[in-house]
């Protein structure tokens, strides 16, 4: 087996749902040997809208690559103890239960540092561990909601709109990664491990930062503005693409300090004219007759795909964007020739594709591994860390405790 940057760094994960599983799987990316720690029958997002009756849910899929499954009974008695003993062994354990549940399961911190005095542990939760939310229960929306990026997205005129990127559950996991490995390097100062928290609703808050500069710029509450960026920028926005399809439409963006950029974009449209026009001299002018540019701009890209436009003005230096589907992310040409695209052969459900780690190492990445049945590791994690044989193996099938 190659080595990775996270190589010989042993996670226990009690994690579930998105939040804590998109933490540990891009750990487990990354080479940690992440032990994925479910009650027999396995952690409840298997279940999560299943397509396939009796068949883990694509939504488990997609987070829980690269990791081994152990199925334990934590209520039990000697699951307890099995647990203490393999958290002896780890580095991290990394849990996302709702409040308190550890420390009424006899895990909480003081617990896990008896054991180990240099175990991490760290917690993921809706509000944080204190605070007068802090017993509150969460979800992605919960804490998009909460966070304040759904007062930003959408129409002026319309209802605040979820973001389509689920930034409270997967943005507060990639936070919780970072402060996992802080913590790890921490520790080898130290010597001892210590508790990482993370909060959905302060990792949503922080992801929308930008829009804080038109609050202290006017003095109250950013509204939704759409899919424009703050006035100045011409073109700015979407513009529609042939054939007039749902997503047929690209993203252009020229940036009003950069004239040379608008120059470009005028060059690559063909309307070197607009070089000489008064109306395009600086960017405060061209705001002033943005409703004339824009219509020039949409007449140029309704008469073209979002690939021509898109490679068009790519070539030419102009920011540019297509929008792209689900099924056109998969197929995207740039994201395949980089590998950027996974191809998953599941026992159970057979042959996918995914998004794969967006992180790249010039020492080397792990492999993508399928995500694991529950319980497919218990025999094997218990026997490689506590050096269990069959017969003790049985005797706690017997107890159902694994």
């Amino acid at each position: 087996m190659s080595e990775h940057a996270l190589s010989g760094v042993r996670i226990l994960d009690l994690t579930q749902f998105e939040a804590g599983t998109s933490c540990t799987q891009l750990l487990g990316w990354l080479g940690a040997d992440v032990i994925k720690i479910e009650p027999p029958g396995g952690e409840q997002s298997r279940r999560n809208r299943p397509e396939v009756p009796g068949k883990d849910a694509m939504f488990f899929l997609l987070f829980n690559a690269n990791k081994r499954s152990v199925t334990i009974d934590l209520k039990k008695p000697e699951g307890h103890a099995l647990f203490l003993r393999l958290a002896e062994r780890a580095d991290v354990v990394v849990e996302n239960f709702a409040p308190d549940l550890m420390e009424r399961l006899g895990l909480g911190y003081d617990r896990l540092a008896s054991a180990n005095p240099r175990i991490v542990l760290a917690r993921l939760k809706g509000f944080g561990l204190s605070g007068p939310y802090h017993e509150y229960k969460s979800f992605d929306m919960i804490a998009q909601a909460m966070g304040g990026v759904m007062s930003v997205t959408g129409f002026p005129d319309r209802e605040p709109v979820l973001c389509g990127a689920n930034i409270g559950d997967s943005g507060a996991g990639v936070h919780m990664a970072a402060g996992i490995m802080a913590a790890l390097i921490e520790r080898q100062r130290t010597g001892r491990g210590q508790v990482v928290e993370v909060s959905m609703q302060e990792a949503v808050a922080n992801l929308i930062r930008q829009r804080y500069v038109v609050h202290y710029r006017d003095g109250k509450p950013t509204p939704r503005r759409g899919n424009g960026a703050p006035p100045g920028a011409v073109p700015d926005g979407l513009y529609p693409c042939a054939p007039g399809g749902p997503n047929d439409y690209v993203y252009i963006y020229v940036q009003p300090m950069n004239q040379g950029m608008w120059e470009d974009f005028a060059r690559a449209i063909g309307r070197e004219d607009l070089l000489g026009d008064p109306r395009c001299v600086d960017a405060p002018t061209r705001w002033q007759h943005r409703d004339a540019l824009n219509r020039i701009a949409r007449a140029w890209t309704g008469a073209r795909s979002k690939q021509q436009v898109l490679e068009t003005l790519g070539k030419a230096g102009v920011p540019c964007g297509a929008i792209l589907d689900t099924q056109e992310v998969l197929d995207d040409p740039h994201l395949n020739a980089r590998g950027a695209i996974e191809t998953i052969d599941h026992p159970t459900r057979g042959r996918f594709r995914v998004p794969g780690c967006p992180i790249r190492l010039s020492s080397g990445t792990a492999d993508t591994t399928p995500p694991p049945l529950a319980g497919q590791h218990t025999d094997e994690v218990l026997a490689e860390v506590l050096g269990l044989g069959p017969e003790d193996l049985a005797t706690l099938r017997a107890q159902r405790v694994v």
